[in-house]
């Protein structure tokens, strides 16, 4: 059984002005702990909607955007973890219930912004699997990023029948990356990704990666296609590259 020796911050709400919500600090669906000792640079996402199971709604979807907005920003941060503080479940999709006293408009914008969340975590096309067990098109991009990991032919057996599937048969078609026993504190997939995060941070620290990012750029600025990208972008028009 893996155990852990780190220091461990306290969870806390990480909202940027105008982020919804719908209760005190206390109460916050999205909370945030960075991690110390020999873990720092590990900071760990909280998805803690309870009533719900951690369903996506609009506080829900705000609070995550502004969180991850404002971690993009914190050069700290090398890597991000996302749990659930809800037992026996991660995340359970939309919530349909919210979803269902939309207007059409209001659920085109809500969707929109779901896809730029789904994105924004490079999530798989398993979020968007679990709305078509409900008799729902998986329209927060799930479409699009299913048959990019299964093939078209998986992609629309999976979508049309709304198949559930369990973490082992997620990980056999290439879903997850890993799948793992439960062990008796029910937190082994959690000990998984902790793991692999340790593993992961090593690997680059923020002053090489910085480095690295100025060496890589420093190359582009003198090409004529980057003055055309520039050029493009303030005329308004599509870009002429031509690789120099």
């Amino acid at each position: 059984m893996l155990r852990v020796l780190c220091l461990l911050r306290p969870w806390r709400p990480l909202r940027a002005r105008g982020c919804a919500s719908d209760g005190a600090a206390g109460g916050s669906e999205i909370q945030v702990r960075a991690l110390a000792g020999p873990d720092q640079g590990i900071t760990e996402i909280l998805m803690n909607r309870p009533s719900a199971r951690n369903a996506l709604g609009n506080v829900f979807v705000s609070e995550l955007l502004e969180t991850l907005a404002q971690l993009r920003e914190d050069r700290q941060v090398r890597v991000l973890l996302f749990r659930s503080g809800v037992k026996g479940v991660f995340c359970a999709g939309a919530d349909l219930k919210e979803r269902e006293q939309m207007s059409e408009a209001e659920v085109g914008v809500f969707v929109q912004r779901l896809r730029g969340l789904m994105n924004d975590i490079a999530s798989s096309a398993v979020m968007g699997l679990i709305e078509t067990t409900r008799g729902l098109l998986p329209g927060a991009g799930g479409t699009q990023r299913l048959p990019r990991c299964l093939g078209v032919a998986l992609a629309k057996e999976l979508i049309f029948t709304g198949r559930r599937l369990s973490g082992t048969e997620a990980h056999v078609l290439g879903l997850v990356n890993h799948a793992v026993a439960q062990n008796e504190e029910g937190d082994a997939a959690y000990q998984r990704a902790r793991a692999l995060a340790q593993e992961i941070l090593p690997q680059v620290d923020i002053a090489s990666g910085m480095a690295i990012e100025g060496m890589c750029y420093a190359q582009n600025i003198p090409t004529r296609d980057r003055l055309e990208g520039m050029a493009a972008f303030r005329e308004k028009r599509t870009p002429k590259f031509v690789g120099k």
